[in-house]
């Protein structure tokens, strides 16, 4: 086991668990450091393998791969955090990995996330965890309707959820609980999502990119916005609250809080994700140190960069729907000078997969959100 306070410089190798666009861009940040990549899942061909130096193809229950992975390279990190339990403590014997298997066990985990947060008395909508239909029934009775059923393991993007409106609609439900662990929530009437993605070190400092506004459609993030248009009180206490978590975690890396800002002002976390996140992707552009750097730097032990945004800017999310009548216009979105376009490399577009992102930076908030979704519509081939 490798010393877990040594600085792993330049020309080190760091190992990703997950495939995916945000071990693309984690990579992007790497190798424009000087770091080697080397990067782990099912697939090949992969948004991050594209980018690595070594892409290695194994299933994550194959634990003498992942300890093989794990003996190549400094230190591990991950790309998404539904990585089983046992693939993380494999790779721990022979290298640090941060953040550490007890975080991804909490935040896999919706119903041992939402007890967690409560336990350390952090602001969540009321829930019950639901393991039979009495569960459900009784669960209802106290938080009463409409409330949202979830899944309690493995979810993202709106999968696993259903909201449920009348005491009909529990019934045709009751039959397929207790297949899974599920958790019952209190509906939350918000007036607005906002994210705070907050970095912590080796040495407990910590670093964050303000309060990010968010829009989703249809359960998936479309656009996010910074500076987030809140009052400076709440935009104090979403900082506070994301600096505790991170705290009481213990977390070394990157990890996101998506909130809900109810219309009374209250702010309550809707879930958390141990690692950079889709609200965050403006920061490849928009500030000193991305999210993706700052990832790297605290996996290796360096001192966190400046978290400085240098100009307001939005991200709108490119949906593999854009490509149902042939290719997006590519050169027409060029025609926004200010536009930043980022393509993840996936292989194949499908309905509601996340297939790259547009970035636009300008004087306000407002304007830029406006150029992104303008420089996003000259896409569209009709």
């Amino acid at each position: 086991m490798n010393s877990s306070h040594q600085k792993i410089l330049p020309g080190a190798t760091v190992g990703v668990l997950g495939s995916g666009q945000l071990g693309r861009m984690f990579a992007i940040a790497a190798r424009q450091m000087g770091y080697r990549v080397h990067t782990f899942s099912p697939e090949t061909d992969t948004p991050t393998g594209q980018v690595s130096d070594v892409e290695i193809k194994a299933s994550y229950e194959d634990l003498d791969a992942v300890k093989k992975f794990a003996r190549a390279v400094s230190v591990v990190t991950f790309e998404f955090e539904n990585v089983p339990s046992a693939a993380v403590e494999a790779a721990s014997e022979y290298v640090p990995v941060r953040p550490g298997g007890a975080v991804l066990h909490i935040t896999q985990h919706r119903l041992r996330e939402k007890t967690f947060l409560a336990h350390h008395g952090f602001p969540v909508p009321a829930f019950r965890p639901v393991h039979r239909a009495e569960d459900l029934r009784s669960a209802l009775k106290e938080l009463g309707y409409p409330a949202v059923l979830k899944t309690a393991g493995f979810g993202y993007d709106g999968k696993g959820q259903t909201k449920i409106t009348s005491p009909d609609q529990t019934e045709t439900l009751l039959p397929n609980i207790g297949q899974q662990e599920r958790i019952l929530e209190v509906f939350v009437d918000f007036d607005r999502e906002v994210s705070v993605i907050g970095a912590r070190g080796l040495d407990g400092t910590f670093a964050h990119w303000g309060v990010i506004q968010n829009s989703h459609q249809n359960h998936i993030l479309d656009l996010s916005v910074a500076p987030a248009d809140v009052p400076p009180p709440v935009e104090r206490e979403a900082i506070e609250i994301t600096h505790g978590v991170l705290e009481q975690l213990n977390v070394v890396g990157v990890l996101c809080v998506e909130f809900f800002l109810t219309r009374e002002g209250k702010l309550l976390i809707n879930e958390l994700a141990p690692r950079p996140h889709n609200s965050g992707h403006l920061t490849f552009d928009a500030c000193i140190t991305s999210q993706f750097e700052q990832q790297l730097r605290v996996v290796c032990g360096l001192p966190l960069g400046s978290t400085e945004l240098l100009r307001p800017a939005a991200m709108a999310n490119l949906l593999g729907d854009l490509w149902e009548n042939g290719d997006p216009i590519w050169s027409a979105m060029c025609g926004f000078p200010e536009v930043k376009l980022h393509l993840y490399g996936k292989l194949s577009p499908k309905s509601g997969r996340k297939m790259g992102h547009l970035t636009a930076l300008a004087a306000t908030p407002q304007r830029a959100s406006k150029r992104v979704l303008e420089a996003r519509s000259s896409l569209k081939s009709e």
